[in-house]
């Protein structure tokens, strides 16, 4: 197992960027090159902090106050579903799909899936979405983590997959004209799909 594995099993797996990077994985990689440092966690807090520490060998320095307040109770997003417009903005940005619902339709939080990374926040355009104390936690410690990191992992994949997707659509239609090196080339390519000498 690298260095930077071991830093992101970890990690509390939010993939919140309150760190300064993309998520979890990132930071990882950034902790293990030298490029961040290990205090940059308001969700893992002190005890990820330490534990860090102990990876890697640095001393634990409490958590810099310029990535945010260490996190005391754990909190999941609630949508107010009589004010939600269905605008998809908090699906779009969830890291982990834990927020359902369809284009101008009424969305709602799985809760047991939220990791509180308040991502949904900034985007929701009518102040919907509040943040309540969790009140139910199947996944505890470290199963919650590897849970919250399949998900990631899944929705990494499927955007990247439909991105994918379209590219190779845009390819396919573009692709006669942009192959095509001369006028000339073209209309061979018409006159033989004609039929025509």
């Amino acid at each position: 197992m690298s260095l930077a594995d071991s830093i992101d099993a970890r990690l509390p797996q939010t993939q919140c960027t309150r760190c300064g990077y993309d998520g979890c994985r990132p930071y990882a990689e950034a902790i293990a090159s030298g490029e961040a440092r290990i205090n940059q966690c308001p969700p893992g807090g002190g005890e990820t902090i330490a534990e860090l520490a102990a990876i890697t060998g640095q001393p634990a320095l409490p958590l810099d106050p310029a990535y945010g307040e260490p996190e005391t109770q754990p909190f999941v997003a609630l949508i107010d579903e009589a004010r939600c417009i269905g605008c998809y903005k908090c699906i779009q940005v969830c890291p982990v799909d834990a927020i359902v619902g369809a284009p101008k339709l009424m969305h709602t939080v799985v809760e047991a899936e939220c990791t509180g990374c308040e991502l949904c926040l900034p985007p929701c355009p009518v102040d919907c979405i509040e943040w309540v104390p969790r009140q139910i936690d199947p996944y505890l410690g470290r199963e919650r983590a590897t849970r919250s990191r399949q998900r990631f992992e899944l929705r990494t994949a499927r955007l990247q997959g439909q991105s994918d997707e379209r590219e190779s659509k845009r390819r396919a239609r573009t692709s006669p004209l942009r192959d095509a090196a001369t006028m000339d080339d073209l209309l061979a390519r018409v006159r033989a799909r004609a039929g025509k000498p």
